[in-house]
Formats: structure tokens, C-alpha cells, sequence
């Protein structure tokens, strides 16, 4: 079998999640990487046949979306190109865990997709939203990597085709312990603004994980590392709590270690919104923005003892033997009606 799997390289997460699933999806035949994106912190330990662009999110230095920078970005007429030449016709199985361009060409050429990862979950109306929708945020969510077939992850099982998220083997086969310190990942917020909130913490210990610095800089109560997979997978695994953004791949982990969780939702990114109202469902602490209350809130957290868990049922090995004996043929008279109306001259 030929299998094409479409990663999203905006952020970490989908690039640590393939790097999970991959060998076990080797086993059922030759896999082909396109990566697509460009603002990652991680490199894909694998080799990739199909590189892009994509369409990418950039951030501020203050916990938002960088929309300006979006929009130099986007290049429709490259875009055009690639979903033309992009050879999705020549794979038995194309997965796409959340990329556009590969959508676009299954959508052009009439092939079979499956949308898995995360962001297929949306697709259920039983999955949590924040209390007022915002429509654009919906349409993306469901327009960004339409498919003919859609395999969730989720924190909670919400939906019959929604499984528990992809656990790095580090994580899972990881003793937790308390050494002490905060680790904080929030990749939307420059050194600097982080600094000014947790310097005055004084009694504290925090490793920050910084895509501005190139090696280790202690700096009064605070760790600046830079982003590695195994700098990260050693903090986290021994840490006190965790700070960090309202993703989807890190608190997944920080439940399953049992570590008190904060989460920070990036401003104007919907899907955060969405897994904050998770989240909160759950019991975790949400904090809009670091701003004037962001100590008192703190140390209000960190004073509390109880801690939300995560129960997994389902390997990484189970997970995607789910995926590849779920994976549906669909007719080619059939797509017409999965992608209707698609003309790209």
C-alpha cells in the first residue's frame, strides 16, 4: 500500500503526533511525508518526499495572531500550482492531519482523503465550544482540510469516530516526578513579556521553553531552554505544574502525567477557544492573557491541590489500527457529491 500523509508544520504538535504514528503506519505499507508550513520549532525526525510553504499562522510577541504577516504570507497563485501538482491520484491512502493544499488537490482531482488529528473532531457538534461561537472559526475549522472521511482525537471521547490523543512513548513510558520548577511553553509570547510576568514570582522556579534563545540562559528565577523534544519531554516529566498555550498535544501529555495545568489560549485562534472550553469542562484553570491579574491567579492555582487526570484506552499502535481498518473506499461517482461544484481552472 501507498500512503500519503499530509502533516501541518504550523506549530509542534502535528509534526510530534506523526512522529509517533509513523512506524506504526509503515507496517502497512510505503508512507510518503508532505510537510506543510512554516513556523515550527521541531524538525521532523523523518524523511520527507513533499515540502511547502502552505498556509501558515505567525504570532505576536503578545499572545496573538500576527494577521499582518498572515496575509504577506498567502500566496494564492503558488498555492494553485502546488494543488495541481501535488501527485495524491498516484496513493492508495491519503491522510491529512489538517492541511490545506492537500484538501484542495484531493478536492480538484475527486480522491478519497481522510482528515485525522485533532481538528476532525470539530466536525461533531458534541465537542465543546466556548460559550459564544465565532462563525469564521467554525468555517475554518470545517473548510481548512475538508475530506471525504474524518478520525478525531480528542480529550474525551465526545463522539463515536473521536479516539484519546497520541501519547509520545516518552511520556507514556515516564516515571513523573516533582522536582520543583513550572514549566512554561507559550510559543504566541516573546521572551520578554514572559519575563516581566514571572520574574516578580520570586519563589518560584520556571523553565521557559523559548524559540529565541540558542542555548540554556538562567536569568534570576527563570530557565530559558531552547525548543527540543527531549529538553521538553525532561521538564515536563518533572515538574511541579505546567503553564502553556491551549493546544491540544501538550496538555493531552500534562493530563496523562497528572501535572497541575494552567492554559493561555492564543488570542484569535478559534481551535484554542474550543479546547479551552474542554479544558475547563474538565476542571483546568483558563487565563485569557498574561496581564495585571496574572499573579494573583497564579498563586491561587498553585495553592490548589486537586489535579484533572487523563485515562487512556487506546494505544498509539490500537489507534492507528483503528484508522487503517476504518478507512473508507469511496466511488468516484460519489465524490461529486463530497466535493461539489470544485473548478480550478
Amino acid at each position: 500500500m501507498k500512503i500519503f500523509y499530509a502533516v501541518q508544520a504550523t506549530g509542534n504538535g502535528h509534526i510530534s503526533r506523526a512522529m509517533e504514528l509513523l512506524p506504526y503506519l509503515e507496517r502497512y505499507g510505503k508512507v510518503d511525508i508532505f510537510l506543510s508550513g512554516a513556523n515550527n520549532s521541531l524538525q521532523l525526525d523523518a524523511s520527507v518526499k513533499y515540502r511547502s510553504k502552505g498556509l501558515s499562522l505567525f504570532y505576536t510577541d503578545k499572545g496573538g495572531l500576527n494577521y499582518p504577516k498572515i496575509v504577506r504570507e498567502f500566496a494564492p497563485f503558488r498555492i494553485m500550482k502546488e494543488v495541481k501538482q501535488l501527485p495524491v491520484e498516484k496513493y492508495d491512502l491519503v491522510l491529512n492531519d489538517f492541511e490545506s493544499i492537500t484538501s484542495l488537490a484531493c478536492a480538484y482531482k475527486k480522491i478519497a482523503s481522510v482528515n485525522f488529528g485533532h481538528q476532525a473532531s470539530f466536525i461533531s457538534p458534541k465537542v465543546p465550544r466556548p460559550e459564544q461561537k465565532n462563525v469564521m472559526g467554525e468555517w475554518i475549522l470545517r473548510n481548512y482540510a475538508r475530506a471525504t472521511q474524518y478520525i478525531g482525537l480528542h480529550f474525551r471521547q465526545y463522539d463515536d469516530f473521536i479516539l484519546p490523543p497520541v501519547i509520545k512513548k516518552e511520556i507514556l513510558q515516564a516515571e513523573p516526578q516533582d522536582k520543583g520548577h513550572i514549566t512554561v511553553y507559550l510559543s504566541s509570547y516573546s521572551d520578554a513579556t514572559v519575563k516581566h510576568y514571572l520574574e516578580p514570582l520570586k519563589e518560584f522556579r520556571f523553565h521557559v521553553f523559548s524559540k529565541e534563545v540558542k542555548q540554556p540562559l538562567q536569568e534570576d528565577n527563570i530557565l530559558f531552554i531552547p525548543v527540543s523534544k527531549s529538553a521538553f519531554n525532561k521538564s515536563l516529566i518533572s515538574c511541579k505544574a505546567i503553564i502553556t498555550g491551549a493546544g491540544f498535544e501538550t496538555p493531552a501529555e500534562a493530563l496523562y502525567l497528572g501535572k497541575k495545568l494552567l492554559v493561555i489560549p492564543i488570542k484569535g485562534q478559534y481551535e484554542q477557544s474550543c479546547n479551552a472550553a474542554a479544558l475547563k469542562k474538565m476542571g483546568i484553570p483558563v487565563v485569557n492573557a498574561l496581564d495585571a491579574n496574572f499573579s494573583a491567579v497564579f498563586l491561587q492555582w498553585m495553592e490548589k491541590r486537586k489535579r484533572v487526570g487523563l485515562s487512556l484506552d487506546h494505544s498509539t499502535e490500537s489507534i492507528v489500527s483503528y484508522l487503517m481498518h476504518n478507512c473508507t473506499e469511496h466511488k468516484k461517482d460519489a465524490l461529486d457529491l463530497l466535493y461539489p461544484e470544485f473548478v480550478f481552472n
